[in-house]
């Protein structure tokens, strides 16, 4: 029987990096955990090393050995739709056509729209070159965040269950998580999204999400 080794290139306080821990996860998946440290020594996702796995210089990385071959795959969602169709178990969308399309957008919400205008080298582009002060910065951050999560507040008022998307954890949950672990580590204020923080808080009581958390990983500091 072919074997497969997973490896995962990551930093515990990756909001893609985290999204991949939760679903590896809830799919009983293992793999090698390697860090890549974002901000020591101008950050080690530069170094030519990880550059030649991967263009963009972002975390997460997945490498997938199996037969003599080493594949790479990078981007979040990218791998999180490859390891939904390699290990079906646990599946991370729902069976419907229509449903999935949901899902998908949730998911695509957070990762496509928020998420990017509030991860690390955007924010340091904002504070470095363009001099921006730490106030004038929060804002930034806080502006975008309320934008996605107003808009998702409504999708969850009605498609949600205990998760986003009924009763079953999905891509959208996944997407979920990390952001408002994000979000309230710069201090966003919850109170007008009360469906984010009850599906976030039942997420947060499941092992697949505990373990996922940045501060249980090998690298957090």
């Amino acid at each position: 029987m072919e074997t497969t080794k997973l490896k995962l290139y990551g930093y515990w306080r990756s909001s893609a990096a985290y999204r991949v821990r939760i679903a590896m996860n809830l799919k009983s998946l293992d793999a090698e955990h390697i860090s890549v440290h974002l901000v020591k020594d101008g950050g080690e996702q530069h170094s030519q090393g990880y550059a030649s796995l991967n263009a963009q210089e972002l975390v997460p990385s997945l490498v997938i050995e199996q037969a003599e071959q080493e594949l790479v795959l990078t981007q979040s969602l990218a791998i999180l739709e490859y390891l939904d169709e390699a290990y079906p178990q646990a599946s991370l969308l729902p069976t419907k056509l229509f449903d999935k399309a949901i899902v998908r957008a949730m998911a695509m919400l957070i990762a496509c729209e928020v998420h990017p205008l509030n991860n690390l080298k955007v924010l340091q582009y904002l504070a470095g070159e363009l001099n921006v002060d730490n106030h004038s910065k929060q804002a930034w951050y806080h502006h975008w965040l309320k934008e996605g999560f107003s808009a998702l507040e409504k999708q969850l008022e009605q498609y949600s269950g205990t998760f986003c998307f009924g009763d079953s954890p999905t891509l959208a949950d996944i997407c979920l998580v990390p952001q408002v672990y994000n979000a309230k580590r710069f201090e966003l204020d919850m109170s007008p999204y009360p469906n984010i923080e009850r599906v976030n808080a039942h997420c947060l009581t499941l092992p697949a999400f505990i373990n996922a958390v940045p501060e249980n990983q090998a690298d957090a500091i």
